[in-house]
C-alpha cells in the first residue's frame, strides 16, 4: 500500500490553496462532509484526514476572513 507522502501532499495543498481563500474554505467544509474532490481521489481516509488537517492549519492564518 503506497501512502502519502510530502511532495504528494505539498502538491495536493498547492492545487487546492491556487482556487483561492473562499473555495478552499468550501472544499474543507466538503472534505469534513466527505465529499470525495478531485485533489484528494485516491487517498485514504488517514491520508485525506492529514490533508484536512494541513488545509486547515493553512487558513488559520487568514483568520476568519479571505481579503482580496
Amino acid at each position: 500500500m503506497r501512502h502519502l507522502d510530502d511532495s504528494s501532499l505539498e502538491a495536493r495543498l498547492e492545487a487546492l490553496c491556487a482556487k483561492g481563500c473562499r473555495q478552499v474554505r468550501r472544499d474543507i467544509v466538503a472534505l469534513e462532509s466527505g465529499v470525495e474532490l478531485p485533489e484528494a481521489q485516491g487517498l485514504t481516509s488517514d491520508e485525506r484526514n492529514r490533508l484536512l488537517a494541513e488545509l486547515k492549519q493553512i487558513m488559520a492564518v487568514y483568520g476568519d476572513t479571505c481579503r482580496l
